[in-house]
Order: structure tokens, then sequence, then C-alpha cells
């Protein structure tokens, strides 16, 4: 093998990147940035991976329920390097609503301090008939001693599940339901007794010092198509390679450390430097072969992903009369949005829906999913958007995301490892911001840093 790999001859400044993903791209970007050679290899026949769009049997669809978090800073920073105009690629939204089967009204939530300030504030004080005002002092020494924690005994917040933390200090029941589940199974769509407290504490503190950033933004377009496109297209201008519908099957290790890669039909391709930033699992899968006993990995190797079941549809009415992000505690519902007036404009009405407990309904027909998702949006009162659905499709995997578990941040790994030549990106890397799309480029930047380094 590795005399093959010489009689094709090594390119010694050539970095190979495993995965066209946002940690894939964004380390390319970096890379390419500083005048080095990268080839990006990604197995599918478009660029994004988990924040990607594609077309599923004649309908568009997307990885998933996605928004853009205002309190993000490398993303923005490096989508406008890469001259994206954030303006024109989101739609800032000021509310979000959270519904719930036991509640006679909805609670509406202002977003954004800055630019709908009375909305904000009134969404804080007021929303009585949704959550009383004793379940929203409930939780004020819930979050206090939470984000305190965050900062000061992370590994320990780590060790207890968000209901087991929020039952220790006393959250009310309704304060749990409709304000606590919808911002973490809504979000990372596990249930609250297998949810890491650190994930969730960890997730919102870079958010508090900036606050006035504090919106979440839809996107206008297909992820690929206004996002990571674009970032693949600022790469190849800067000289980087990339190649679609190109699977990598083996990493190519020997004496000396990384030589290059094995693509599916066979070939081989030299590079002294390899960044897996594949999804978890086929990361996973390419280290074992070479890694399984190396102490460093076993801790990652050994780090579970978690499924992800996203239900979209079309139908002749909006499900609701604006695109923004809903909620629907108490139901399979985690989030959802209408996004006939955004991301799938052109549409009479078009929704993207993540259910949580993922791991009940991952093996479920798609009939069986369509049947409860259609029951958890009755019982939220959207029965009439669900009666004029036209088409669905349900978009599941068990690859993409890690478990944010108790116990499991110990195992995430850094991303520049003790084997010469090889890094890793990706959200599962050691980085604060877990399994958001800031997290993939963090981590991403982080493998890039390393490379740099190790070259000067």
């Amino acid at each position: 093998m590795n005399a093959q790999l010489h009689e094709l001859g090594r390119n010694e400044d050539q970095t190979i990147i495993i995965g066209a993903g946002l940690a894939g791209l964004s380390c390319a970007f970096e890379l390419v940035d500083q005048g080095k050679s990268v080839l990006i290899l990604e197995a599918a026949p478009y660029v994004g991976g988990r924040t990607g769009n594609w077309n599923e049997r004649g309908m568009e669809v997307e990885s998933g329920f996605h928004k853009f978090i205002g309190y993000y800073k490398e993303l923005p920073k490096l989508l406008e390097r890469a001259g994206i105009d954030l303006d024109e690629m989101l739609v800032w939204e000021t509310t979000m609503q959270v519904r719930h089967p036991d509640a006679e009204e909805y609670g509406e939530f202002g977003l954004d301090i800055i630019h709908a300030p009375l909305k904000t504030l009134s969404g804080m004080l007021g929303n009585n008939d949704f959550i009383t005002p004793g379940d929203k002092a409930s939780l004020v020494p819930f979050l206090a001693a939470g984000f305190k924690d965050c900062v000061s005994r992370p590994e320990e917040l780590d060790e207890i599940s968000l209901l087991d933390f929020a039952n220790q200090h006393g959250v009310n029941e309704q304060a749990l339901q409709r304000i606590v589940e919808p911002l973490s199974s809504g979000i990372f769509f596990m249930p609250l007794e297998q949810y890491s407290a650190y994930a969730f504490f960890g997730l919102f503190l870079p958010g508090i010092p900036r606050i006035h950033k504090m919106r979440i933004g839809a996107f206008t377009g297909g992820m690929t198509d206004v996002m990571c496109s674009p970032l693949a297209a600022a790469i190849e201008q800067k000289g980087g390679r990339i190649r679609t519908n190109a699977p990598v099957t083996r990493l190519l290790y020997g004496m000396d450390g990384l030589e290059g890669v094995e693509m599916e039909d066979g070939e081989l391709i030299p590079a002294t430097r390899v960044v897996v930033a594949a999804n978890i699992r086929r990361s996973q899968q390419l280290l074992e072969e070479h890694f399984s006993e190396h102490e460093w990995f076993q801790p990652f190797l050994s780090l579970d992903a978690m499924p992800h079941v996203t239900v979209q549809f079309e139908s002749e009415l909006p499900l609701l009369p604006e695109d923004r992000t809903t909620f629907g505690p108490g139901t399979d519902i985690g989030s959802f949005g209408e996004q006939s007036r955004t991301t799938f404009r052109g549409r009479p009405g078009r929704a993207s829906i993540i259910l949580v407990n993922p791991d009940e309904l991952i093996d479920l027909s798609d009939e069986e999913i369509w049947n409860r998702t259609q029951k958890g949006l009755i019982d939220i009162g959207l029965a009439e958007g669900v009666s004029s659905v036209t088409d669905y499709r349900i978009v599941r995997g068990n690859e993409n995301f890690y478990r944010i578990a108790p116990g499991n941040e110990r195992k995430r790994p850094e991303q520049v490892t003790p084997i010469r030549g090889l890094y890793l990106a990706g959200d599962y890397t050691k980085q604060p911001m877990f399994t958001t799309m800031e997290g993939a480029v963090l981590s991403g930047q982080k493998a890039a840093a390393g490379i740099l380094d190790e070259s000067t």
C-alpha cells in the first residue's frame, strides 16, 4: 500500500479533509486563506453535511429544522470573510411561540432585546395564563445555580441529568414542561432525563455576555444553497479543491503517520495531513481500523451517537400565520416552523418538524411517524394545517449527532491527535458550543490552527 502511494508521488503540502460539512469547510477556508493546498472529499452529492438541503423524491428537503443563533461569533465572521451577506441569507425572527396541549393559551416570547424590546419584555413579564408568576420564579434558583456550576464545576454538572438538576433546585412542574423542556428537548430533541445539565447551561452560557445578540434567524433558502455552496465556492476561488460523490473508505497509515486515504473505488490519494471531518459515526469507523487499541482514541470511540427524526411537509395552507420557531412540549413535536415565506418560498404551505424521543421513533415506518406527528400537531391546536397536507417526507439518521447525555463530555476528543498528520473536526470534538453550527465551525478552526502551528 505504501509503495503504491510513493509511486503516485506524495504532495507534501496537501491536506485532505474528509467531509464538506461546516467543520470541514471552515477548516479548509482557514488553510487555503494561508496558501495551503487542500482537497475536500465529500461522500454526498452536495456540500453542507448536517447543514445541507437536497431533493428527496421530488420534494426539496433539509437535513433538519435549523436556525441561526444571533450570538454565534465565529460562523458569521467566517461567512462574511467568504463574501456571504448575512442580511441576504437570513430573516431575523422577533418572537417564538410555545404550544402545550394542556394550555388554554399559547406562550409568545420576544427574542430580540435590541430590535424588539417591548415584545421581549412583555414576554418575560406576561404570558401569565401560559405560565404563572410562581412558576417563573421557580426557575430563578435553577438558572442561577446552573450557570454558576457550568463555570465552576463543569465536570460534576455533566454527571447529572437536566431533569434531576431541575428537581434538585425546585423547578415547578409547569415551568419544567413549558419552559425548560422547549429550551432543551426542543433544541436537542432528547428527553430531559437523558440530557446533560452541563450541555443545557453550556449552550446558553456564551449568550449571556452577548444578550444583545440573542435572536434567531431563519434561512432564506436551503442551507446548501445559501450558505454552504457559497462558502465552498470561496474556498475554490482561493485554490482549494472539492470533490463530491467521493466516499473515503480507509485511512492510509504507515510508520511516519498518516499517508493519505483510500476511496470507495480503490483510488489512493496521498497526503501528509488528513482531517477527519465526517459525522461522528463515520469518523469512528474510519479511526477504528488503526487506532482502536490506542489509549487516546478509546474515549471517543465509545462516545455514543444518537438518532434524529425530522418530518417535512407541503400543504395547501400555511401551518402558522408567520414563519417563526415554535415548540410543542408535551407531544412528540420538539421544535418546528412554517417556512413557506422564508426557506421554501413559492409554496402555499411548507413546514419542518424535529421530533423528540428519536430512540423510540427511529425504527418506526414512515407512516407510523407521520401519524404520531399529525396527532402532536392536532393536540397543540393545528388541525387545520394538518388537514391540508399534500405530501410529506421523513428525514432520519443515526450518524450525525453525538449524544449529549450525562458523562459524555469527557469523551469528546481534541482536534489535534497524537498521530502525526491526523486531525479531527466536527462538533463532537472539544469546543464550547456543543452540537451547533457554531460548534462545527470552531472545531474546524481549531483543526486548521493545529495544522498551521505544525507547519511554522
